[in-house]
This record gives structure tokens, sequence and C-alpha cells, in this order.
């Protein structure tokens, strides 16, 4: 159930029901998730998985992986691999049921062939800018071409010769005769198979023709036993042509196509087009940037992927378009991290500390929790001595009335150690810039209590100057700075360019020395964070996957 209480899966889940009850399909569920091998699932794909995935698996029923391997100008083996693992990290798995279009080349062509001898298929040598002249428009019928009406033997023997590579690309295509007159321009006698001379990446050389993706699309659907092909709303208007496809081959028990909203995000493109040129043209580094939208980019972020199916859950199955604030998914994030995330201490904007009263030399050890939400999760000892890191934002000279951190003269906490006062100030007499401050701490004070029993407002995060490591911290903000990306009309134009700040001389404390990349923390007061790929041996690298703010949840209450 998502936080309206409304079942997952919504109304298909109403229709796979009504279609077991009914008996349409034997009682059987098999749907399939059908991806193009041309690019990088995105997080927009997650919502298509989730939904055809787990609709199989709550009533019983299977789920094909299948790749569309119908353009193999676009196409490569990197993206098939990648899909795979992407699928795989949202926690699902077609176990045996790996299929390809490109598998039923041969089929695909005989079912060709059946059309043109039905006279509903015709070899057309119109160009593709002709085809589109003769199409219409959505307020003028089409014309039909001047070659729709040559016989069958002629049809037969031009998409033989065809498929030999007798002609050039671009030349010829089979196209379906349906009606240049439908509203549909869909219907206006769609192509089947265009000339392209291209090798395929697991057919080669053998085929030069190759079928589109709205005819292949369907009849691999009837192929593999589908009963529900679960598809976005764009393909609302393709499903006229689905099943008649099914309807005039005679395919028993045809496959039902179900169109659902698409998963849109703020802040958020999910145009392979528009990616593809952010890569190229360097605008972010590569296609697991954690600025991108892609899966690899939002793994390298540190999203979980049981964050990502929640949201899709919580978003639910509807037929109309919307957009999601890109503030729930990070809520749904934050929920997810901060049950498991461990918390560190990490100084990201170094002042160091020297308290001036310590004996010199000693080192205690002070004990935290791991992780307050997880009692389980234990704790662990932080070396504490003279010379300590704060953050930089935690000091000012001369603070406003409700700043409660360290200022001069003024006493704070210190995150489970002692309470300390700012005694002096020191300054880089050329530039005017703090450089250290000089404090004193009460030892009466260890662990936050004093024999007393005054208490201090302040509280912060720090960590010993002897017993820490310098680290990479990159912070990491929205990729484009208007809800809309493309408003305006140019999406470069609306391009954050604070996205990434990258701070070189983090400090972080000595229990996340060991971490390895994946490993994902809370540190204090600053957010979720993930020790990226680029980390070495002697440097880690963290990226912040979100911040502790919950912008959602203010949204939320105020609605």
């Amino acid at each position: 159930m998502n936080e309206e209480g409304i079942k997952f899966g919504g109304f298909i889940q109403d229709i796979i029901e009504e279609d077991i009850a009914s008996n349409r399909y034997g009682g059987r569920v098999h749907t399939r998730f059908p991806p193009e091998p041309n690019g990088y699932l995105h997080i927009g794909h997650s919502k298509a998985i989730c939904i055809d995935f787990g609709l199989a698996e709550a009533n019983g029923g299977l789920c094909n992986l299948r790749f569309d391997d119908t353009n193999p100008s676009t196409e490569d083996v990197e993206y098939v691999e990648s899909i795979m693992e992407d699928i795989r990290w949202l926690g699902f798995d077609w176990d045996d049921r790996l299929y390809y279009a490109s598998d039923y080349f041969d089929q695909l062509y005989e079912y060709a062939l059946q059309l043109i001898r039905k006279g509903l298929a015709y070899v057309c040598d119109l160009s593709a800018e002709e085809i589109r002249e003769y199409r219409g428009t959505l307020t003028e019928p089409g014309r039909n071409s001047p070659y729709r009406d040559r016989s069958v033997d002629e049809n037969l023997d031009l998409f033989e010769r065809m498929r030999k590579g007798e002609f050039p690309d671009g030349s010829r295509t089979l196209r379906a005769k349906i009606d240049m007159a439908s509203p549909n321009i869909v219907m206006r006698d769609p192509v089947l198979y265009r000339i392209l001379r291209v090798p395929h990446h697991r057919t080669g050389d053998k085929w030069c023709i190759y079928p589109t993706y709205d005819y292949a699309h369907p009849l691999s659907d009837a192929i593999e036993g589908i009963t529900h092909s679960l598809c976005t709303l764009e393909f609302e208007e393709h499903r006229p042509f689905y099943d008649w496809l099914l309807e005039v081959l005679e395919i028993p028990q045809p496959p039902k196509q179900i169109e659902f909203a698409r998963l849109n995000l703020t802040y958020t493109l999910t145009s392979k087009r528009r990616l593809r040129r952010l890569v190229e043209d360097g605008y972010v580094s590569g296609w697991d940037d954690p600025r991108m939208p892609t899966l690899r980019g939002l793994r390298r972020r540190g999203y979980t992927p049981e964050s990502i199916r929640t949201l899709c859950e919580r978003v639910g199955v509807a037929k109309a378009n919307s957009v999601v604030d890109y503030a729930f998914l990070e809520h749904c994030l934050r929920e997810d991290l901060n049950k498991r995330a461990l918390r560190a201490m990490v100084v990201l904007r170094p002042l160091k500390v020297v308290i001036t009263n310590y004996p010199e030399g000693q080192v205690e050890e002070f004990e935290t929790e791991n992780n307050p939400e997880d009692p389980s999760a234990g704790t662990r000892k932080v070396p504490f001595s003279r010379e300590i890191y704060i953050e930089r934002d935690d000091f000012m000279e001369d603070p406003p009335k409700k700043f409660f951190r360290l200022a001069p003269g003024r006493e704070v906490r210190l995150k489970s150690a002692y309470y300390i006062t700012c005694q002096e100030v020191v300054k880089d007499p050329s530039t005017g810039e703090i450089v250290e401050l000089r404090c004193t701490y009460d030892p009466e004070s260890r662990g936050g209590m004093t024999p007393d029993g005054r208490r201090v407002r302040g509280t912060i995060h720090w960590v010993s100057a002897a017993h820490s490591h310098k680290a990479e911290v990159r912070l990491y903000d929205h990729l484009f700075l208007t809800e809309d990306p493309e408003e305006g009309g140019d999406f470069i134009a609306n391009l954050n360019p604070n996205s990434l700040e990258v701070l070189t001389d983090c400090r972080i404390e000595l229990a996340l020395a060991e971490a390895s990349v994946g490993d994902r923390f809370q540190f204090l007061r600053h957010g979720y964070f993930v020790v990226d790929p680029d980390s070495t041996e002697d440097r880690l690298v963290f990226n912040r996957t979100v911040s502790l703010r919950d912008t959602w949840q203010k949204i939320k209450d105020k609605s």
C-alpha cells in the first residue's frame, strides 16, 4: 500500500484480477520489461520495472526481460549489460527468461509475408520525407501512396529482394495497408520494415532489413505468451495498431496492452537525447555522474534501491500524467538511510581549536552511538586530544542573537565529550582570516554532564586533529535551476552552475578510515554520504547523497 492507502498496481491490478476471475488467460499473468538497448536506464524506467516485475510477482506470475533490439544503428552490448545490472540492483530478476526481439527476426519476417499475402502490407518506394508528407496532419487526412495498390506477387518479390540487399538503404519500406484517412495518424499505413545496412550486435550481417519497434513489439509479446503488455502513456495512440496486427494475423489469446502514467520528477530530464548531450558536451563527467538521473548515477550518488521502489509504490499507478516533486524521492531516501546509515563526525571546512588547559600528549576515548535508530548497531570509541577541528561555520566572532554555537566568551558542548569556552581568536596577520581558536575545557563536564547541573544550548561535532584523516567531499545539488529543465526552451541555459562543490581538505574520524566504496554514512548535521569509486587507498572520496533537511515533509505539512 502507498501513503494514501491505494494498493500497488491501482487500475492495472483491477484489470488483472478481472482477467484472472474470467479465466481470460487460463489464470496466467505474464508481463515483460522491454527496454531498447540504446542507452542507460534512468529514474523514469524504475517505475516501469517495478510495475512489470512487481505486478507479475504480486499475482503469482512471470516477467520476462526482452531487449527490443530492432535498430542496430543505436544499440550496443554495453547498454545490454548495464540494463541487466540496473534491474538486478533494483531487486528484480528474470531468472531464465531473457529474450531479444532479434530472437524472432525469422518469425517476424514470416508474419510480414502473411500480411502481404492477405493484401494487408505493401512495398513502398516513397522516401521517409515523402511518407511524412503523404501522412497528412491531425486535421487533414493522409494520401494513399502511389505504390499502395501493387499486386501481392509484386510485393512478395520486392520484399524478398529487400531482404537480399538489392536496394539502397532507405529506398523502400514495407508498410501496413490500413487507412490513410484514420483520425489516428499511427494507423495511416505505418512502416513495418526499413532497409538498413548496419551489423547487428547479435545477428551480425544476416539482415539488412529490420522491423520497426511498433511492428516487433506486439508480435514479440504474442510469441512469448505475454498476457498483459504494460506501457507508458505515450504508447496509448499505438494501441489500435497493436490490436489490429494481432487480430489480422489471428493470434490466439492476444496479449492486452495497458498504458500507465510515466514517472516524471521536478528538476529532472529523462530524454535520452538530451542526457546524451549533457555527457558528450562535457556538462557532466559521464553517464554515472551523481547529478544524472540514470540509475547508474543515482547508485553512485548513494541512493538505495529500496528508496526508489518505495517512491514508485507510493506514487502509485495512474492513468493521467503528473509531475512528482523531487523532494518526495529524497524523503523516501532519508527514511531508508536513517534506519541503516552509521553515524560519523566529519568536519567539512576545518577550523583548528587548541584546548589550552588540556594536558599535552593526553588522549581520551569517548563512546558514542553508531545509529540511535538502531540499537543493534552498537557504539564506537572516538579519540579526543588537545587539538581538534570544528566546522568553520560553527564559530562566529560577532554572532546574532539566535546563534547558539561557539563565539568569543561563549561555552558550547562538544558532542560526547566536554564543554569548551572560546578564549582567544587567532588570525592571519596578512589576510585577517581566522586560522585558530584557543579555548579552555571544563574537566568536570565529561560526557556533557556537570556537577552544578548547568546546560548549554549549543552542541557541535568535532574530530581530533591527530586522530583524523583528510578526505575529499563532493557536495551535489540539482543539475538544473528550474523545476522544469526545459523552461524557456533551452535546458542548457537552465543548468545549475553550482550543482557541484568539491571540498578537498575535509577531516574524517578514524572510524571511517576502513570504509569501502558504496558504504553509506550520516555525517552528523551535514546529511547522508557514500564512498565514491574514485577513492584510493590513501584518500577517501565521499559524495553527498542528500542533506538532512526534509523539504518534502514541510510541503506535506502545509498541504
